[in-house]
């Protein structure tokens, strides 16, 4: 008898590849005047072994955690959609998030130095698009213009200044910096679309070279994106079934239901508090250390949150470690800095939030924000805006802790669209948004990992200082671009190392955007159902390489 493999990338070594495969003229991926005839028992993923051919399942359905946001790859910052990119578009190189490694996409070789601040990418041989259009430098070109110009990727891709075809197959990048190590980590976030698809296009329907493509788009709660193979794919995961299913259950308890009824063969955010239920139904949960954090987000322009010290006190008075007990059933650690402990570039910020109420009701004291007010009204009360996923659990603690400090809090729930919708956009001088204090989760580690990344994701000149925290406007923010520019360009490693460590101290110290805990990233899923699956420590769902399986029962 034939084992199945286990490991992803063992299980793409050991099948016949189907990339051809998908010799099926998919409607959605394939224009129907240009789809190739089906070949003979072609399916998705097919292995040399026809009696693992027979157990594999039509379709991979799972269920996803996060709603809305927008499918187009021009910075794309949505959690869910993310996630569903990685499996439809591809990069120059591709970032494995289990290892944090690049790996070639669709350059077909490393970067090819011409001088320190040009370098040169090779395309591999006749890449093409699943709409059967080629792939060109040109695509690439404007894939990456397009980014560089985006509030969210531009403070990114910074380090660009020009990017160019040299001929059919080579683009050159001209850097305005060094990047050292740093580069192929990086261009790895810009995916390629087609350059002639429209901004409506993108919007609803994009198109990539990845091995799976968009059928339908219903993000919502309750709604479903359904991909299907990519015909013309050419890399080294092609689609392993016939269809892909992502459920979109945002609330807790629906989407372990899906899992328990077994309409799904995997959940991402499984629960913790839900754990026996899920145990029962015969899933595994695996819990990855990552950089899945729940975060306070202050508005920093409006009094007194516009008061470090007033930031420290709310961070200072939470019970983080009961709190991880409590929600996360242990499965969480303390933040000791903006990047967990067992992250590369990790440094013990210098300024760490362990809990201490009587610090916290100093802080305030010393800032004036536990003055009474003369109309008997609390001496600070705030409005807590709450993102209505996962970190919604974790709200009752957090006022209840306010509140023994002095702090009154007032809980609204809102969507991820909601959340965000009116606090966007730069202010006016003069004016200041409509919030005071946000709980949202945020993983920016699904870009990367490397401190420059997940530090400029937050703090660099973007919307999340330039709006939302309002942080831009502040020295502080002035002096942390300094340093990170420094660091970015330092030669020596223990120098570059010195000046994040200097980011690190400031950015705990002035918390206009910071984490409670870094938690682990629990994934539920029925292992004997879904061969070669390998959870990531990042937010979001990665099949690539796996198999659904009709049977748990081993061949």
């Amino acid at each position: 008898m034939t084992a199945f493999p286990l490991s992803r990338r063992a299980f793409v070594a050991g099948a016949a590849s189907l990339a051809s495969a998908a010799a099926l003229g998919l409607a959605g991926c394939t224009p129907e005047d240009e789809a190739p005839s089906p070949a003979p028992d072609a399916t998705p993923g097919a292995s040399a072994d026809p009696e693992i051919n027979e157990r594999v399942a039509p379709s991979l359905v799972a269920a996803v955690a996060y709603d809305d946001g927008s499918c187009n790859p021009i910075g794309c910052s949505s959690t869910l959609f993310v996630a569903a990119g990685w499996h439809v578009f591809e990069g120059l190189y591709e970032l494995d998030l289990h290892t944090y490694r690049t790996e070639l996409g669709l350059a077909a070789e490393i970067p090819l130095q011409v001088s320190d601040l040009e370098y040169e990418v090779t395309l591999r041989e006749s890449p093409v698009f699943s709409d059967g259009s080629p792939l060109t430098v040109n695509d690439v070109c404007n894939a990456f213009t397009r980014n560089m110009a985006n509030d969210f990727y531009g403070p990114l891709l910074s380090f660009i200044q020009a990017v160019e075809p040299k001929d059919e197959s080579t683009v050159t990048f001209k850097l305005a910096s060094p990047m050292g190590s740093l580069l192929q980590e990086r261009l790895s976030l810009v995916r390629i679309f087609p350059a002639a698809q429209t901004d409506e296009e993108l919007e609803s329907l994009p198109v990539g070279s990845g091995p799976w493509c968009y059928d339908t788009i219903n993000a919502t709660d309750g709604g479903s994106i359904t991909f299907v193979p990519n015909a013309h794919y050419g890399g080294a995961f092609p689609a392993t079934c016939q269809r892909m299913e992502w459920e979109v259950a945002t609330d807790d308890e629906a989407r372990t239901q899906l899992l328990c009824d077994k309409q799904v063969v995997c959940a991402e955010a499984a629960p913790e508090v839900l754990a026996d239920p899920i145990a029962e139904a015969g899933a595994t949960v695996d819990y990855v250390p990552g950089m899945n954090v729940p975060f306070l987000l202050f508005n920093c322009e409006k009094p007194p949150f516009d008061d470090a010290r007033v930031r420290q006190a709310l961070l200072y008075a939470l019970d983080t470690d009961t709190l991880i007990g409590r929600v996360m059933a242990g499965h969480a650690r303390p933040a000791t800095s903006l990047l967990p402990d067992y992250f590369r570039g990790y440094h013990r910020a210098s300024t760490v939030y362990s809990y201490d109420p009587e610090r916290a009701r100093a802080l305030l004291a010393e800032a004036g924000a536990l003055t009474a007010a003369e109309d008997g009204e609390p001496a600070l009360s705030l409005t807590l805006r709450v993102n209505d996923n996962w970190v919604r659990a974790l709200a009752e603690s957090i006022v209840a802790d306010w509140k023994a400090v002095g702090v009154t809090a007032e809980v609204v729930f809102l969507d991820q669209t909601a959340l965000f919708a009116d606090i966007s956009t730069t202010p006016k001088k003069g004016s200041v948004l409509p919030f005071d204090v946000v709980l949202c989760p945020g993983d920016p580690s699904r870009f990367g990992n490397d401190p420059d990344l997940i530090m400029n994701w937050w703090y660099g000149s973007n919307v999340w200082t330039l709006a939302r925290t309002c942080w831009a406007r502040s020295k502080a923010f002035d002096e942390l671009a300094d340093l990170l520019q420094e660091a970015r360009i330092a030669a020596d490693e223990n120098e570059q190392q010195r000046l994040w460590n200097q980011c690190f101290d400031l950015i705990a110290a002035e918390a206009p955007l910071y984490p409670l805990f870094h938690r682990e990233t629990a994934t539920a899923y029925y292992d004997g159902q879904l061969s070669g699956y390998d959870p990531i420590a990042a937010t979001g769902l990665m099949f690539l390489g796996a198999t659904p399986m009709k049977e748990s029962k081993p061949i």
